[in-house]
């Protein structure tokens, strides 16, 4: 549509012995819209209109108005603090998480940036990327002592990272070494994250903050950054796991931080005498506490799951939800992945599957048969996770129809038990004790069934690749594992995967033992299930949905 403006000189006439003279013209303004369409081809000159004389015509001028555009809104703007990010270094699901939820916000609309230290482990081929945008000195302990903070910039996928450098804290070792030398290098990493978005004058409308190690980012702006341009910013802290809160002796806590003595007020930071929480007192001075799952929220609540912290979370109730994460949708995809030998999508998963479970078969040294039934466990080899419950379990579940393959590394004991299992039965199990990347992916399209027993999982990721793989999940209902895993229901047919409640061996063993009864005599069903999983939304769009309506919600007070 076009808006145009049209000045027309029109004749007045007047009448003196019966003539019609021209004595002046009137100019009149009148404003139409039209809507322009294609010109007609030349009419034939029968076709053609008589022609108007001059008195019956009138001066016309045209003159076009363009309409302003709508001015865009401005981006919201969002800080992400965390000690670690995929792919630049990554320990757990943390990172994951780092990467993703942002990526998925920045396609919502959202301006964000990344604070992350820049490591001396930093993976070699992005430890020349970044480049440094602003340097400076930054006071950080009670006694005045000040520290060099470099901020290099790097971007992706339209997502900023900012590397906080200092060789002094981050060029050595890895990301976590011991808890005593850590405290002063996240002290440092959360007040230098702060001073570095007040000297790139960039203020977000919220400061979201994850694990223990950036929980002091509530505190000092809270305390120390009130007056400055930050003073307007919400923060959000995202508790990942909650049995790492980062505790430590008041004294040490006090000089290295450099806060003020409101920060160690009442319950603010105190766990009984001369100790001191950096959770706990992100938790109190943050504006909001999210989870990673709403059964986990409520589970940090109760004293079995609440790391001596439950009645100071059930105290600030008020502001804690659950926001189950989701995974890398690019990253985990059947259809392309490069790692597997076959990929496939929902059409051809059944067919696929078994292809891929007969070439991992043969790679592992595993009898190569379709027939039977693979389960698989990709998890860090930890109490946690459920292990003592597979253990107890392993000889029952393999059989002649049943293979198990593991995959990660962790507590010996654990190590040496998934090990004994393999020589015990060569052929049918397979312990490979290490970190691979690659065959993890091969793990899981290759496994018609997944094990994730855990004791606690706050969300728990490996349960959602392997449904969007086809891989049906055997899991515990606690943490994201009860959000995530619907039940199956013999009756109706629904329900993603296999459950079970208390925390018992024999619990688990009929949970596997449901599914293999489904699997092997009644398959049309089974197959229903691995393509009903592939076909569950599992990425971050969900949960950056919810993540937007949390800021908002924030911003709007």
């Amino acid at each position: 549509m076009v808006r145009f403006v049209l000045a027309v000189q029109m004749p007045v006439k007047n009448k003196r012995n019966g003539e019609a003279i021209m004595e002046e013209t009137k100019e009149t303004k009148e404003e139409i819209t039209v809507e322009i369409e294609e010109i007609p081809e030349e009419k034939s000159e029968k076709e053609k209109p008589e022609e108007k004389t001059e008195e019956d015509t009138a001066d016309i001028t045209v003159e076009i108005v363009e309409e302003p555009a709508e001015p865009e809104a401005p981006k919201k703007k969002v800080a992400f603090v965390g000690s670690e990010c995929f792919p630049f270094v990554k320990t757990g699901g943390l990172g994951d998480v780092m990467f993703a939820l942002p990526k998925a916000l920045v396609k919502k609309g959202y301006e964000v940036r990344v604070f992350l230290p820049k490591y001396g482990c930093l993976k070699e081929k992005y430890k020349a990327l970044p480049q440094t945008v602003t340097t400076f000195d930054m006071d950080l302990c009670s006694d005045g002592k000040r520290y060099y903070v470099g901020v290099l910039e790097y971007e992706q996928d339209g997502v900023i990272y900012d590397f906080i450098d200092n060789e002094e804290f981050f060029a050595w070792g890895n990301p976590y070494t011991d808890l005593y030398v850590d405290i002063p290098k996240y002290c440092y990493f959360s007040k230098a994250s702060l001073c570095a978005m007040l000297a790139l004058n960039w203020v977000p409308e919220v400061i979201h903050c994850h694990d223990w190690q950036a929980a002091l980012v509530p505190v000092y702006l809270r305390t120390m950054f009130g007056s400055t341009a930050l003073g307007s910013s919400k923060t959000v802290l995202t508790i990942h796991n909650l049995r790492f809160q980062g505790i430590c002796p008041e004294g040490h806590m006090r000089y290295w931080s450099g806060l003020p003595n409101v920060a160690f007020w009442g319950e603010n930071m105190t766990m009984g005498y001369n100790t001191v929480n950096m959770m706990k007192g992100g938790i109190s001075f943050a504006d909001m506490v999210t989870t990673v799952s709403r059964t986990y929220a409520e589970e940090i609540k109760t004293q079995f799951y609440g790391e001596n912290l439950n009645g100071h979370l059930s105290n600030h109730s008020g502001k804690l939800i659950g926001i189950v994460n989701g995974i890398d949708c690019d990253i985990w995809d059947p259809s392309a992945d490069e790692r597997i030998p076959n990929p496939y999508s929902v059409e051809d998963a059944i067919e696929m599957k078994m292809a891929n479970k007969m070439a991992l078969q043969e790679k592992l040294g595993l009898t190569v048969d379709p027939s039977k039934m693979l389960i698989a466990l990709v998890s860090r080899l930890t109490d946690q996770k459920g292990l003592d419950l597979v253990n107890t379990v392993m000889l029952d579940v393999l059989d002649a129809n049943t293979q198990v393959v593991v995959l990660g590394t962790g507590d010996k004991k654990y190590e040496d038990s998934f090990r004994y299992y393999e020589y015990v039965h060569k052929g049918e199990m397979c312990a490979c004790i290490t970190y691979d990347e690659a065959l993890s992916h091969q793990f899981y399209a290759a496994a018609d069934a997944f094990l994730v027993p855990s004791l606690f999982e706050p969300c728990g990721l490996t349960q959602l690749i392997a449904m969007r793989y086809g891989t049906v999940p055997i899991v515990r209902e606690t943490g994201g594992l009860k959000d995530t895993v619907a039940p199956y229901n013999k009756y109706t047919g629904e329900g993603n995967g296999f459950t079970f409640d208390n925390y018992d061996p024999i619990l688990l063993l009929d949970a596997i033992n449901r599914a293999k009864t489904l699997y092997f005599t009644e398959r049309p069903y089974w197959n229903a299930m691995v393509l009903r999983d592939m076909e569950k939304d599992v990425s971050w769009e969900v949960s950056a949905k919810e993540y937007d309506e949390l800021y908002t919600a924030m911003t709007a007070i």
